[in-house]
């Protein structure tokens, strides 16, 4: 047990376990939206690991927690990694926070719970606020299928090559973006998925000046091409349409594949005109000839 826990919670389900590394989710921008198993945990571990210490401190504070704290972000997460694992290989509790939101999503602790992971030290969540998923609920556009894409890549070309893939995606889209980024972002989401298709650019979520704005990729690019930006967004962006299922075969394709192959065609030349007469796709028809065995699996 760790060295701060009371004795009173030894048998309690939610008791802080030596040893263990706990991922707390934190406000998006509502101190009221910390939660009381968070502020149990965060109060008894023996040592909070944060991606920005000064921010997580005053969090802290706030609620009246004084914490041990070690910083853990992007450019020094391999050594820190280390070193926190460490403690927990040697019975101490930690407790992982991000600046606002869930930690290891589309963030640095992802890297310290697989090392955890790897090493069989438990990690257990503390589930809490998550800004992509607040704003998927809000935003108006279906939510039984959705995927989590974060941020773009910056690069041009790695860049392009995901939103190409993207486009054939039918489930709902959730994106993260900064203010100054967010212009170029909804531009090229425009020009990748087409101006029609609808996105809810959520601002601020539970903050003061929290903000839902509903409208198309056209419009959007339009509109924030001549503002500025302020506050962090995330983007909900509506998925591509299904795809047509691909017609079924004729079983009287191959009886006209056979017939041209009378007039002296080969299998392969009658294939393709039997496709052109058909005005049916030349896959169709040899998938046709398959179903019917007029010839053989290569």
């Amino acid at each position: 047990m760790p060295k701060n826990a009371s004795p009173v919670f030894e048998t309690e389900k939610n008791r802080v376990e030596a040893g263990t590394l706990y991922l707390v989710s934190t406000p998006i921008g509502n101190l009221a939206d910390l939660s009381e198993r968070a502020k149990k945990v965060l109060s008894e571990v023996d040592f909070v690991a944060a991606e920005d210490t000064r921010k997580s401190g005053l969090l802290l504070s706030r609620v009246g927690i004084h914490r041990p704290m070690v910083s853990y972000y992007e450019h020094n997460k391999r050594e820190r990694g280390e070193e926190i694992a460490a403690r927990l290989a040697a019975g101490e509790a930690c407790a992982l926070v991000t600046d606002a939101g869930t930690p290891a999503v589309s963030d640095p602790g992802e890297d310290l719970v697989a090392l955890c992971a790897a090493r069989g030290i438990p990690v257990r969540p503390v589930p809490g606020p998550v800004a992509s998923v607040a704003a998927l609920t809000v935003s108006g556009l279906p939510t039984g299928r959705f995927c989590f894409e974060g941020f773009l890549p910056v690069g041009n070309s790695e860049r392009q090559e995901r939103l190409s893939a993207l486009a054939r995606e039918e489930r709902t889209m959730l994106f993260h973006e900064a203010p100054h980024k967010l212009a170029r972002t909804l531009n090229d989401l425009a020009g990748a998925l087409g101006n029609e298709r609808r996105i809810a650019i959520c601002r601020e979520l539970t903050k003061l000046n929290e903000e839902v704005v509903r409208t198309t990729l056209g419009n959007a690019a339009e509109q924030y091409r001549s503002c500025t930006p302020r506050g962090e967004f995330v983007l909900v962006v509506e998925g591509a349409p299904p795809a047509e299922k691909p017609a079924e075969p004729d079983t009287a394709v191959a009886e006209y594949v056979r017939f041209l192959e009378t007039k002296g065609l080969s299998r392969k030349e009658a294939i393709k005109q039997a496709a052109r007469d058909k005005e049916i796709p030349k896959n169709l028809v040899y998938r046709t000839m398959l179903e019917q065995k007029e010839i053989k699996k290569p």
